[in-house]
């Protein structure tokens, strides 16, 4: 192979979900078997760098000031759930049981990974809170040492600012269709921990 597809395949790889064979199949087919498409794709990641931004009050995907949820005046802007990273955020809106804004922290805490508070989105969020902007915080941050040790600092913050937020995080336990038999005991201990009344 030539040193420029060796490179293009370099780079494909370094994508997420893309391993070695992968990296070359989409190369090769940008390549060979569709070359036409070439210009398009690369016009668009142009196009994207260049207007594609964080939103500035809930760190979205924007190329505004604002993401289309912040700027949608139908949506609850007092009740923020609170996610690591945008792909959570596009899982729950696909979802469509939402319809309050977000908050994206792009990461979590990890001692162990050099991650601090000042490595991620919590400023403009506790400025939200500050503000009197929300009522309701909804938790929805990974159910792990990092994910909890988020939940306990983020509450930590907003308490200490005097402010009458309500903070909730999202329950975790046994998917749709799943039994207990096949279930890891973190997710079990939720399931029990999240349990609710059924008469």
């Amino acid at each position: 192979m030539t040193p420029a597809f060796e490179k293009l395949q370099k780079h494909l790889k370094q994508l997420p979900g893309l391993g070695y064979r992968s990296a070359e199949r989409i190369a090769l087919h940008l390549l060979v078997e569709k070359p036409a498409r070439l210009p398009a794709l690369v016009e668009a990641l142009e196009e994207a760098a260049r207007t594609v931004r964080r939103c500035e009050r809930c760190g979205n995907l924007a190329e505004e000031t604002l993401c289309p949820i912040c700027a949608d005046p139908k949506r609850d802007a007092n009740v923020v759930c609170v996610v690591e990273h945008v792909p959570d955020l596009v899982a729950i809106e696909r979802s469509g049981a939402y319809r309050g804004v977000f908050h994206v922290l792009h990461g979590k805490l990890s001692p162990l990974q050099n991650v601090t508070p000042a490595d991620l989105n919590f400023s403009s969020l506790l400025a939200r809170v500050e503000q009197g902007e929300v009522s309701e915080l909804i938790l929805a941050l990974s159910n792990d040492v990092e994910g909890e040790a988020t939940c306990h600092y983020l509450t930590e913050q907003v308490h200490a600012r005097g402010k009458d937020v309500s903070v909730s995080r999202i329950g975790f336990g046994l998917p749709s269709g799943g039994g207990v038999l096949y279930a890891d005991p973190v997710t079990l201990k939720s399931a029990l921990d999240g349990r609710r009344s059924y008469s």
